[in-house]
């Protein structure tokens, strides 16, 4: 046996929340304390002195298309263009720098003075003549690609979705998204997930969920990424529908996944007018997208109760929320509402819904992955939400704290590359929600992107994601300031910011605070990251 003992730090347990030593025997928490009978009860130990660091739970991502978040970051990144101008000029300068089919993701042009998407006839102007550009909105629920991809895709313009002149939607935005993927070679892909991961484990995350789909990345790189090695490790979630139970689990044998889950749609988003809704978008005449009906929802979640695999669906709108709802209501009523909730289904976003579907979800034991990084760019009276459902829709948009009071159980993700793979950052959001009453505390939040995040991938053993004996060594190291014990609001909760509680502190999450550096993370005791 080899055991290290962390000493000079501050340790994050519920267990020893004093602790400023920690040993680690064969990748298991084994011990925490203060750092003198440290030392008396492990002598042979190898010592590793934080000189003050903070040491907690590592972060788990349960949202993530790693082979894409590598893309924007090896590649033609249009997340920071603040207009309709400067993301024409960084397609310009890409396009000459380098050859064969341009991938770009991550334009907002609500974020743009112009207001607008690029056009087909400006980005065959920026790129050049004959150049297959796909570019993908931000949420990845709409593109804009060149004449020379449309063309390449015969199908394109007779599929739902395709309208000349607009963004490409639906069928015909995955027509071409597959189109553009299928023209990267195996290196390419390659580089992209090392990159990914590489990006998370610098960020203190051990462990991400690729929620893969047909409509997403394809059969190939789901099993590419499978067999990928890395330290960061890799859930699989394919988005794809089933109608009974070996049909599922021939689906999951075939490409090796671990649930048919994750982004497998009912319906699209906000930011591309695809949500599905009760109402019509304030800003369109139009209520979305409808990809799948209560009864194919209902046939999915029975095959995979039935087959014991993990289910779940991305859902945004609230019709989207209406038709899940639906679909687990007719199962639960066939085979019973706790067979159901033992699997832990899951719903991806969940981000317009009401009291009552909230009830029906925590009933039906039902895990939603949650991205408060959505919030943070989009949510408030000013932001892309309240311009696409009006102020009134906008502001019941993510209410964490309805959720988490009613009993379901939140996970924190990024939807990366939707959103940066930064978990403080989606943590503080969580804790700082832009409307009122919507907020969670910062302990509950950093407990949603830990043990709550190992939960939904179906790690239910009460240890996962915390650092008490006997737990798995996945922890990171941070360089941070003073820690804080925050309540999650000034009127409750007030009994848990007395010392005398023995609630462990947290960094600030305040909104100008500067949040914690990684220094290194640990996955099952073995470093898999350590900064320069």
């Amino acid at each position: 046996m080899s055991t290290q003992l962390l000493v000079g730090g501050r340790i994050y347990s519920s267990s020893s929340p004093d602790a400023t030593a920690m040993a680690v025997t064969d990748g298991t928490v084994v011990w925490l304390g203060a750092e003198r009978p440290g030392r008396a009860l492990h002598p042979d130990a190898e010592i590793i002195d934080l000189d003050g660091a903070f040491v907690a739970p590592a972060f788990v991502d349960p949202h993530v298309h790693v082979t894409a978040l590598g893309l924007q970051l090896t590649g033609l990144d249009l997340s920071q263009a603040n207009s309709l101008a400067q993301c024409l000029d960084l397609v310009r300068e890409y396009a000459a720098a380098h050859s064969g089919t341009i991938i770009g993701d991550g334009w907002d042009e609500t974020r743009w003075p112009e207001g607008r998407p690029p056009t087909v006839e400006e980005i065959d102007a920026a790129a050049g003549p004959g150049r297959a550009v796909y570019l993908s909105r931000v949420d990845a629920h709409s593109a804009v690609a060149s004449t020379a991809l449309l063309d390449a895709v015969a199908a394109v313009r007779a599929a739902t979705g395709y309208t000349a002149g607009a963004p490409l939607r639906a069928d015909a935005h995955h027509l071409v998204r597959e189109a553009a993927l299928d023209g990267l070679d195996r290196t390419q892909r390659d580089r992209a997930r090392a990159t990914a991961l590489d990006y998370a484990a610098a960020h203190g995350v051990v462990a991400v969920h690729e929620c893969a789909g047909p409509q997403i990345s394809g059969r190939t790189d789901v099993r590419e990424l499978l067999a990928f090695e890395h330290g960061v490790r890799v859930r699989a979630y394919w988005g794809e529908a089933v109608t009974s139970a070996d049909e599922a689990r021939a689906l999951v044998g075939e490409l090796g996944v671990h649930g048919l889950a994750g982004d497998l749609f009912v319906d699209g988003s906000f930011g591309s007018h695809t949500a599905w809704l009760r109402e019509p978008y304030a800003d369109r005449d139009t209520t979305g997208v409808s990809y799948l009906d209560a009864a194919a929802i209902a046939a999915h979640v029975r095959a995979c109760t039935e087959a014991g695999i993990q289910a779940g669906f991305h859902a945004i709108g609230d019709a989207a929320i209406d038709a899940v709802v639906e679909g687990f209501a007719r199962v639960a009523a066939e085979l019973g509402a706790p067979a159901v909730a033992t699997r832990g289904h899951r719903l991806e976003h969940a981000e317009l819904l009401d009291a009552g579907q909230i009830a029906k979800l925590a009933e039906y034991g039902v895990i939603a992955s949650v991205q408060p990084g959505f919030d943070a760019a989009w949510g408030g009276t000013e932001g892309m939400y309240a311009t696409r459902l009006g102020a009134e829709r906008a502001a019941a948009t993510n209410p964490f704290a309805a959720m988490a009071a009613a009993g379901i159980s939140l996970a924190i993700s990024s939807d990366a590359p939707v959103t940066a793979l930064n978990p403080w950052e989606a943590v503080r959001a969580a804790a700082n929600h832009r409307t009122p009453g919507h907020h969670i505390s910062p302990r509950a939040a950093f407990a949603a992107a830990t043990r709550g995040a190992w939960r939904a991938g179906g790690v239910r053993d009460g240890i996962a994601g915390t650092l008490v004996p006997g737990a798995p060594a996945d922890y990171a190291i941070w360089d941070t300031t003073e820690l804080v014990v925050a309540a999650a609001s000034d009127t409750v909760q007030r009994w848990s910011t007395d010392p005398r509680s023995r609630v462990p502190g947290l960094p600030s999450l305040d909104g100008g605070a500067e949040l914690p550096r990684c220094l290194r993370a640990v996955r099952a005791g073995v470093t898999i990251y350590y900064a320069a």
